[in-house]
């Protein structure tokens, strides 16, 4: 259950941010200037210096179109305004109707959307950012509807490795197909399980897994600092992933000027680096959990070490700019890193409120999203605003506000169930 999620998981990330490699060759760049949506130039292309390099341009007829930075920032940001809104309601619905429908819809939703993104490109900016939101809205259902999964199917002790390998990813319609064909709701119904993996699953759950009818105590949840500090810290640290995630392409284009294949491949690599490091770190943290850890402990030390060392390596950037080798090692150590905040923050739902974990999963992240939205935005207009020392300011920010939301979360984070949280049981006299 673990894989298959995490290849919906590939799927539906490499559908959301394909377009910030892209959008490197679909823009006019400095040296290139054409008509908007009219060019059937190639757009140039550094040599590798050698025949059996990559050539010199690009193939024929490649459209470019004449965005700015701030354009692109809210093209960036359009995909997130649909993550956000359906990010909660999609977890409740699952929880309600089941994971497999909600998330197969999307996974289908997602991939025809992604096929009309040329298309709506063709016919304008706004026809390209409408297509996103409806992507979006697609998306945040894949999301968030996966986590009722994990209510069923993981032990306790176990939830950090297994999450993890499931969010290390971020194919359409093959997909799709797999994922109805091999995912089901609870391991109760599934036809190829173990009676005795059925069994443990079962037995591990059994004092967090109750009736399906369950009470959502949003006044109770509105007032938990515990909860708002694990949303407020999702909210900073999707300000931090979607900087590496949107802008290291575009980061590593303006100030080194490397050619779009190199520049595709020097952008994977901090995320391979990521993917890796997230589940070698789920390992640890279930590791230190057999060592007798506090949980409340274990799920701090993960966010620490996903938050800090990653926002100060990216404030590094402009003072360290020396080689491209440097700085995409540097990004490199950041994006490894701040995977690691995958066994901290994003599955301490699971910790405080169990029965509720898929609703205020997706909640936490729909309210992160935000970030999503406005990071892009405001990035853009800074560095549209001060060209000299616009990606210095573009980094200094997402530091400031790391540190603010990892402050919150150490203050006032905690991992035991909540008292709103537990199942309320009537004595009739």
């Amino acid at each position: 259950m673990a894989y298959i999620t995490l290849l919906s998981n590939v799927t539906l990330m490499a559908q959301n941010v394909i377009i910030n490699i892209t959008m490197v060759a679909m823009v006019n760049s400095t040296d290139h200037q054409s008509q908007v949506n009219g060019s059937t130039e190639g757009l140039p292309v550094d040599s590798f210096g050698g025949p059996n390099k990559a050539p010199e341009r690009l193939p024929a007829r490649v459209p470019t179109y004449d965005w700015s930075p701030q354009i692109q920032g809210i093209i960036f940001g359009s995909i997130n305004y649909g993550v956000m809104l359906t990010l909660a309601p999609s977890g409740y619905l699952a929880g309600r109707v089941g994971t497999k429908r909600v998330v197969g819809a999307s996974l289908f939703g997602s991939s025809f959307l992604i096929l009309c993104t040329p298309l709506a490109a063709e016919f304008g900016v706004v026809s390209l950012i409408i297509t996103r939101i409806v992507q979006g809205i697609s998306q945040g259902s894949g999301l968030g509807g996966q986590f009722a999964l994990w209510e069923k199917w993981i032990p306790p002790h176990e939830r950090s490795r297994l999450c993890t390998i499931a969010l290390s990813g971020g194919i359409g319609c093959v997909c799709c197909i797999l994922w109805f064909v091999l995912v089901y709701d609870d391991p109760v119904y599934h036809p190829w399980i173990s009676t005795s993996e059925k069994e443990y699953i079962i037995s591990s759950l059994v004092q967090e897994v109750s009736s399906s009818k369950k009470f959502l105590p949003i006044r109770a949840m509105s007032k938990s600092l515990p909860l708002w500090s694990m949303i407020l810290c999702c909210f900073s640290h999707q300000w931090l992933i979607t900087i590496l995630m949107v802008y290291t392409p575009t980061y590593i284009s303006s100030v080194y000027n490397v050619n779009i294949r190199d520049n595709g491949i020097f952008s994977a690599i901090p995320f391979f680096v990521a993917g890796v490091v997230g589940i070698l770190g789920g390992q640890l943290a279930d590791f230190l959990l057999t060592k007798s850890f506090r949980l409340i402990t274990v799920r701090k030390m993960a966010t620490v070490l996903g938050v800090l060392p990653s926002s100060a390596l990216i404030v590094a950037l402009p003072y360290l700019n020396s080689s491209c080798t440097t700085t995409v090692a540097l990004l490199t150590i950041s994006c490894g890193l701040t995977s690691l905040s995958q066994s901290g923050i994003y599955i301490n739902a699971l910790d405080i409120a169990p029965r509720h974990s898929s609703f205020l999963i997706g909640a936490s992240r729909g309210f992160a999203y935000i970030a999503a939205i406005l990071t892009p935005a405001i990035s853009g207009y800074l560095l549209s605003q001060d060209p000299e020392f616009g990606w210095r300011n573009v980094f200094l920010l997402v530091f400031a506000i790391n540190i603010l939301g990892l402050i919150f979360f150490l203050i006032f984070g905690e991992a035991n169930v909540q008292d709103w949280a537990k199942e309320r049981k009537l004595t009739h006299l």
